[in-house]
């Protein structure tokens, strides 16, 4: 196993979402009757009333309420009423989408690929976000770890990784795209974050296309539904021929080389980069 490190963080747009879901990774909007209440809006017919809201939108009509006055203190109208703006901590799905072929299996490359996964793995644990794993080797690609809470089996599953042969990049995405999909039913008020690592390079695929065409079709297929996403190049930079950073373009997401998710700076431009779009 490589080194492992404490990572940038990989903060997804949650405070655009309402939620229903306890975590600890992104401050959210909640319906809910629970949370920190921020400020207020008109209730349009919440139950959830900030009544100091409330007394501030009424008090400049006291006036022309004279007649309901003689009956009342404080003459308050439904058009009065705000409701209370809440957000708490909501968890996250953080997908790892690891290539384990040939093309990386130099032992470096691959025990660093590792740590890194690793790092990426506890750090997801700590804030209570479900992880899953998802690694494409030869001509397919196999769910090593469907999405769990569980360190320990995320773990295990890192260690038995297997290695060597093509890269079925297609298969992967593929792969993924049906997990998400599946997860989407599952927990809908989760927001998934798609973590593909990889030199970029398919030459397997799953249909009749050419493999990274393939490839490309289905990364663009993965962001029309909205999935955030981060690819991490795990090619030597002396090799790089850019096929990561084609493959992040297609699905409308940054990509950083091994070395920057150490780098402590990119902390703000990570946030910022995955805050530029909201979801639909």
């Amino acid at each position: 196993m490589g080194e492992t490190f404490a990572p940038r963080r990989l903060d997804t747009p949650l405070d655009k979402l309402t939620r229903h879901r306890a975590g600890r990774r992104s401050e959210t909007v909640t319906e809910r009757h629970r949370g920190r209440y921020i400020k207020a809006r008109p209730a349009n017919g919440s139950t959830d009333i900030a009544f100091d809201a409330t007394l501030r939108a009424a008090a400049p009509f006291q006036l022309q309420r004279a007649e309901k006055r003689k009956h009342l203190a404080f003459a308050i109208e439904k058009g009065d009423l705000q409701k209370k703006i809440r957000i708490k901590r909501m968890a996250n799905l953080v997908l790892f989408l690891v290539d384990a072929s040939w093309s990386m299996a130099v032992a470096e490359r691959m025990n660093a690929t590792k740590g890194a996964i690793l790092s990426l793995l506890t750090d997801a644990y700590q804030r209570r976000d479900r992880v899953g794993l998802i690694v494409f080797q030869k001509d397919r690609a196999t769910l090593v770890l469907p999405p769990t809470n569980s360190i320990q089996l995320a773990q295990r599953a890192l260690m038995d990784i297997p290695v060597g042969g093509k890269t079925p990049l297609s298969a992967g995405l593929l792969m993924a795209s049906d997990v998400l999909t599946r997860e989407k039913f599952a927990h809908p008020d989760v927001q998934p974050l798609l973590l593909v690592m990889t030199d970029g390079a398919g030459n397997v695929s799953v249909g009749t296309q050419p493999p990274q065409q393939e490839a490309l079709q289905f990364a663009e297929s993965i962001a029309s539904e909205c999935v955030k996403c981060v690819v991490v190049n795990m090619e030597h930079a002396a090799f790089d021929q850019g096929l990561a950073q084609e493959l992040a373009d297609h699905l409308k997401a940054p990509c950083y080389s091994l070395a920057e998710m150490k780098a402590e700076n990119l902390v703000h431009t990570v946030k910022q980069e995955m805050n530029t779009k909201g979801s639909k």
